[in-house]
């Protein structure tokens, strides 16, 4: 038995990279298509956010010399790019799936709204939410802290290449050790990077759950679904 009925998973636009180190791999979007595919066939509701970071980040393009909006902007549409690319490999697999943005760019994908999301997840359809907030200076981990609360989501699974949050950065150090659980509270305190600081304290606010986990091993979304400890879970 599933342990969430809805869920959103927040991706990393920098994981679609893959082995080839830009842009989207072709191979791990079909894993993750696959994975979803996996996810909806337990019975479980699924909402994505994508983040650009593949493609283009807004904070690198400022430090660069671009516009901050010019460049937040700019990141949105990396994530629009992000979120067809998905669409598309879910459809190849006969999945539905629905692009809603939070711009209007209409007919690329539908503007979001939470009644409409709702009701396409309720048939059974992955809802793919774009373009972060849809207002600059705020990042894809906000934008997904948002919408986990808007559509009443059991829990945030914010896959990434990490299988959890550590005491430091395991890329870096290696005697950084990893945590099971650990407090929206403590993860602000520590100052440890697993959301955007906004991101934290709205899903502390609002109690929604974070699930940090490694999502490109193949088969963890499922794991985690079936209540496998394989990641690190962040709550009140």
């Amino acid at each position: 038995m599933q342990k969430f009925k809805r869920i959103l998973l927040k991706l990393s636009g920098e994981s679609l990279q893959g082995e080839q180190g830009y842009g989207i791999d072709v191979k791990r979007l079909n894993e993750y298509a696959t994975q979803i595919k996996d996810a909806l066939s337990m019975g479980v509701q699924v909402a994505i956010v994508i983040g650009g970071g593949n493609i283009f980040r807004g904070l690198t393009g400022a430090g660069k010399g671009f516009d901050r909006v010019k460049g937040d902007q700019m990141g949105m549409c990396a994530t629009v790019i992000n979120s067809l690319a998905l669409s598309s490999a879910l459809g190849a697999q006969g999945v539905k799936s629905q692009v809603f943005t939070a711009i209007r760019m209409e007919p690329i994908g539908k503007f979001y709204n939470k009644w409409d999301a709702i009701a396409a997840m309720e048939r059974g359809e992955v809802v793919i939410v774009s373009c972060g907030t849809g207002s600059p200076y705020f990042t894809t981990d906000t934008g997904s802290s948002l919408r986990g609360i808007e559509l009443e989501a059991d829990v945030m699974l914010k896959g990434t290449r990490v299988d959890g949050v550590y005491t430091a950065d395991p890329e870096k150090d290696p005697t950084a050790t990893k945590f099971d659980t650990i407090s929206y509270d403590e993860v602000l305190q520590r100052g440890l990077r697993v959301m955007d600081i906004t991101a934290t304290a709205m899903c502390k606010e609002n109690k929604l759950p974070i699930y940090v986990f490694n999502m490109d091993i193949v088969g963890n979304l499922q794991r985690v679904l079936s209540g496998e400890n394989i990641g690190t879970l962040v709550h009140a």
